[in-house]
């Protein structure tokens, strides 16, 4: 369960971090900054660990497995994946809709 939550806290603050970081360029302040990269990749962030996770979870000892460990690069890749391709849809739709990155492209020149 800490490796999980810690997983989790860590996508969610580099996610928001990356985000901001091209809207601070433009020339918002840090609170609007802020409230853009919420807009923009809460639903992603969150898809994408759920799945992650969820995936990580079933297959048997990658959450235990070490970092020189072949188990541990070829289970975080397949989950990585698999997040990947369920994510995307999820962010053309929300674009589609002007939610989600399409609120941080309005910043980005």
């Amino acid at each position: 369960m800490p490796t999980l939550v810690l997983a989790i806290v860590l996508a969610f603050f580099f996610g928001y971090a990356l985000s901001m970081r091209g809207v601070l360029r433009a020339g918002v302040g840090f609170r609007q900054a802020l409230r853009v990269a919420l807009a923009a990749d809460t639903v992603s962030i969150a898809v994408m660990e759920a799945v992650d996770n969820g995936v990580l979870l079933v297959i048997p000892d990658a959450m235990d497995a070490p970092l020189d460990s072949p188990l541990f690069w070829g289970s975080l890749a397949v989950a990585l994946g698999i997040a990947f391709v369920v994510t995307v849809p999820v962010n053309k739709w929300l674009i589609g809709r002007g939610k989600g990155h399409a609120v941080a492209h309005a910043y980005h020149h």
